[in-house]
Parts: C-alpha cells; sequence; structure tokens
C-alpha cells in the first residue's frame, strides 16, 4: 500500500520507488494553482500551503510533495526565472500568468528534481496547461520545456 501524508493511497498501481503518480499528479495541479496565487497575491509558502490544505484533504494528494514543490519554486523563484530566460520569447512577467506558474514548476523539477523523469515534467506541465491556461497555452510551455529540457537534462534527453 502506498502512504501518502493522508495516509490513503490513490487505488492505481504504485511504482517501484513506492510513488503513486495520481497523487503526485493532484499535488503538482495544486501546487500551480498555488504558485498562481502568489503571483497574483503574494504571500509566503506557508500561508499558501495553509490555504490550500484544505483542498488537500478534499483531493486526496501527495501533501508532502505539494509543500516541496511550492518551497522549491519560491525558494528558487530567481534562478527559475533566470535560467527559463534564453527558452521565452518575452520576458517572464509578461507570459501569461498561469503558462508562467506551469513554467515555474517544471523548471523546478527539471532542475531540482532529477528523480522524476523529464518526459513526466512536461507531460504534467502540459496537462496543467491545458486544464487551466489558454486555449493554446500549452503549445508555449511545450515549446518552452522542450528546448529547455535538452540542455538541463542532457544525459536523460540523449542530446
Amino acid at each position: 500500500m502506498n502512504k501518502n501524508t493522508q495516509g490513503k493511497p490513490s487505488g492505481k498501481p504504485v511504482r517501484r520507488d513506492g510513488v503513486d503518480p495520481v497523487l503526485r499528479s493532484r499535488a503538482r495541479r495544486r501546487a500551480v494553482q498555488a504558485i498562481y496565487a502568489w503571483q497574483i497575491s503574494g504571500g509566503n509558502a506557508q500561508s499558501l500551503i495553509a490555504q490550500f490544505a484544505h483542498e488537500q484533504a478534499r483531493e486526496i494528494a501527495d501533501l508532502g510533495y505539494f509543500e516541496n514543490l511550492l518551497h522549491g519554486v519560491l525558494d528558487n523563484r530567481r534562478d527559475i526565472d533566470e535560467a527559463l530566460g534564453p527558452y521565452l520569447d518575452r520576458g517572464i512577467e509578461e507570459v501569461d500568468a498561469i503558462e508562467r506558474a506551469v513554467l515555474r514548476l517544471a523548471a523546478y523539477e527539471l532542475r531540482y528534481r532529477l528523480d522524476v523523469p523529464y518526459r513526466v515534467v512536461i507531460n504534467e506541465a502540459i496537462e496543467s496547461a491545458k486544464r487551466f491556461g489558454s486555449e493554446h497555452g500549452h503549445t508555449y510551455v511545450n515549446g518552452v520545456l522542450d528546448r529547455a529540457a535538452v540542455e538541463w537534462r542532457k544525459v536523460e534527453s540523449g542530446h
């Protein structure tokens, strides 16, 4: 049985490393929403975690991973934004807020969470952009992350 911080599995098969992909995916979706909220109204990671904790309880997610993602993006925002810069066609602050949140989250995972395969990161980012973003936002996110992954994950991407 896979345990997350709520102690409840998703019911889907768990990987050998104990990660429940469904719970991770839900944690990423919540993290995108929290990063978006932070971009709009500010605040700190702890207040955002508290704000989103009740939603985590309703839609079972990996709360520990959610917290890691949120702290990771907020704590490393300058590095993440600087690293994304060469792959953007405009300044990071000019990117639509949802796509910016998705890009920041995916960039954090690509750069700091090497335990997560780059294809998983990109696929999850595309799905979040489709779910929350503008009609064609996912194509922009895909293009940026595909190019970034070639540089940031050279060994893994085979380039």
